[in-house]
């Protein structure tokens, strides 16, 4: 599915108007679209009838507002009762100063916001938020000639009162404060506003007001959202967190915009929220006199004495994702464990160091001659970081004329000797989880998690190669595309994990697919897997190998979704 930052949805807006659409129709349609959504959602979350449900819309002074006045007018007229809060200021775009004017006297408006004069006013008398949300004012309004800041304390605490009353009666609550162009921080009064506790189903337009959603972050104070409705698209930044858990369920809606303005430029790069279909022609069509040659043959170069598994994980991925071949190459301890893992495969064994690892001089023959017979590589699993196998990774990325994917220990050999992919003369994928990308741009974590987006961009573009950042809401970047996944789940944060999906990526890129398709199409159907055994055992009790064990179920999965769609 095509998914946008902000700015490309104001360039889609624009496109749409000069091919005949106008952005008032697009507001009618969208408001048309939200008080779709809430008789369906009054009808499954409440049940009761028009005349005794509080619809009550929390309205910003942008078309995001426009909006929510299109809707409130077309819900009045079915009989539901409507309040419409405006929370920053009075409408300012014309669009919304137009549905504005154009509600019906039955919607009751509640002016949410300070006058100019007002902030004047608190200004001068050297007041803060706090200072009037904590002063009681009931011995103030007996008083007879009030002092201009006591009449300023009432005429406050009268605001803040009407609001809450509107927010505490809502049966529904929708948020059109601030949409896509939200940056930066919430007033302490917004906040506060947000915070009232409510039974409400809580609806938020496009993005829940405090999110940024070109990058996924969130202010403190965020409102918290039951569902998002996505009018035209889906923003990119909701598909990452913590933005994420504040949308709850995601519906996009269709509001008229032609085809032909949603198609962006070149020199644009393409955002994509992965689903079915997204994942056109996979899997691949398995005909009745296909052999072992038609699916392609994986190469892992992977293991040590100490982390055996990690090689296992990853052979086992490549095996269940349809590989024709897999073959490890590792130390004789490693592959005495996966060869009763997974016995499917083969084995090219190498010499080891004292401590287990791989050795460089003498495996480099064997494993330039294993690497003309494959069609992928995966590299790094529990491999180590050694001199010697930071010169295997050097010496396949620099021989490989194939797709290389760089895992594990692989992503840590190039953290500390970047030039090992500098020469490279096919397509690398790295997988880095949050730690490993990190260490790459010698940074903390927290930096990489605050800029996920921006991180895996950036990198792809500087190094010409495709980065799988891994996480709730994987990324998958290269120089042009950017792609974030939504399967998956908590249950998955385990070691080894990691190393089944390098082994599924490097699977479904030797069967044919390009470098970038494939990664997509590995963390989906990761992700479906992890699901089906979250299902099956719970997000606490799965492992890693009921990952593994429930590929097979993520392919019907899979299957059954794109015949629903045929």
């Amino acid at each position: 599915m095509q998914a946008v930052i902000p700015r490309q949805a104001k360039m889609i807006e624009e496109k749409s108007e000069k091919l005949g659409v106008s952005k008032k129709e697009l507001m009618l349609n969208a408001g048309a679209k939200l008080a779709d959504l809430i008789i369906q959602c009054n009808a499954i979350e409440n049940g009761a009838a028009p005349g005794d449900t509080n619809v009550v819309f929390l309205a910003g002074s942008g078309n995001n507002g426009g909006d929510c006045f299109v809707a409130a007018a077309e819900l009045v007229y079915k009989g539901y009762n409507v309040t419409v809060v405006n929370l920053v200021k009075s409408p300012q775009t014309e669009l919304a100063q137009e549905m504005f004017a154009k509600l019906p006297e039955k919607v009751k408006k509640v002016m949410g916001y300070r006058s100019d004069n007002i902030e004047a006013a608190i200004e001068a008398a050297e007041l803060d938020y706090m200072t009037i949300q904590d002063k009681d004012v009931s011995a103030l309004k007996k008083k007879k000639e009030p002092s201009p800041v006591e009449r300023l304390f009432i005429r406050e605490k009268q605001r803040m009162n009407d609001v809450r009353e509107a927010v505490v009666s809502a049966d529904i609550l929708v948020d059109g404060v601030f949409g896509t162009g939200f940056r930066g921080e919430l007033e302490n009064d917004i906040k506060a506003i947000f915070a009232i506790g409510t039974g409400a189903y809580k609806i938020a337009l496009d993005v829940p007001s405090g999110g940024d959603s070109a990058k996924g972050t969130v202010a403190q104070g965020i409102f918290k959202a039951d569902e998002t409705l996505c009018l035209g698209s889906v923003k990119f930044g909701i598909s990452q967190y913590p933005l994420r858990k504040y949308c709850g369920r995601i519906t996009v809606v269709d509001i008229g915009i032609p085809p032909k303005a949603c198609e962006l430029s070149s020199k644009e790069r393409r955002y994509i929220r992965l689903d079915r279909n997204s994942l056109a022609g996979f899997p691949p069509r398995r005909e009745k006199d296909a052999n072992k040659g038609n699916f392609g043959s994986v190469l892992v170069i992977a293991g040590s004495s100490s982390m055996r598994g990690a090689a296992a994980f990853a052979v086992q991925g490549a095996l269940r994702t349809g590989a024709g071949l897999v073959r490890l190459v590792s130390v004789d301890k490693c592959i005495d464990t996966v060869s009763v893992l997974a016995p499917e495969a083969t084995f090219i064994e190498t010499e080891s160091d004292d401590y287990g690892y791989m050795l460089y001089d003498s495996s480099k023959d064997a494993i330039l001659e294993a690497m003309k017979k494959a069609k992928s590589i995966v590299i790094g699993p529990g491999m180590g970081v050694t001199n010697d196998t930071k010169e295997i990774l050097r010496f396949v990325v620099q021989n490989a004329e194939i797709p290389v994917i760089i895992d594990a220990d692989g992503i840590n050999c190039i953290a500390e000797d970047i030039d090992i992919i500098m020469n490279k003369k096919s397509e690398l994928i790295i997988t880095p989880h949050p730690g490993e990308m990190a260490r790459l741009l010698q940074c903390d974590t927290k930096m990489i998690c605050d800029n996920r987006i921006t991180v895996a961009e950036k990198y792809a573009e500087k190094y010409g190669i495709i980065v799988v950042l891994k996480g709730a809401g994987t990324l998958i970047a290269d120089a042009n595309h950017t792609a974030a996944n939504h399967t998956g789940n908590p249950g998955m944060s385990c070691g080894g994990s990691g190393d089944i999906l390098a082994g599924m990526i490097g699977s479904i890129a030797a069967q044919g697919y390009q470098s970038f398709d494939a990664a997509c199409a590995g963390v989906y159907l990761h992700g479906l897997a992890g699901d089906a055994a979250a299902d099956k055992l719970g997000e606490e009790a799965m492992l890693p190998r009921d990952i593994v064990d429930s590929i097979s179920e993520a392919f019907g999965i899979l299957k059954e979704m794109q015949n629903q769609d045929d």
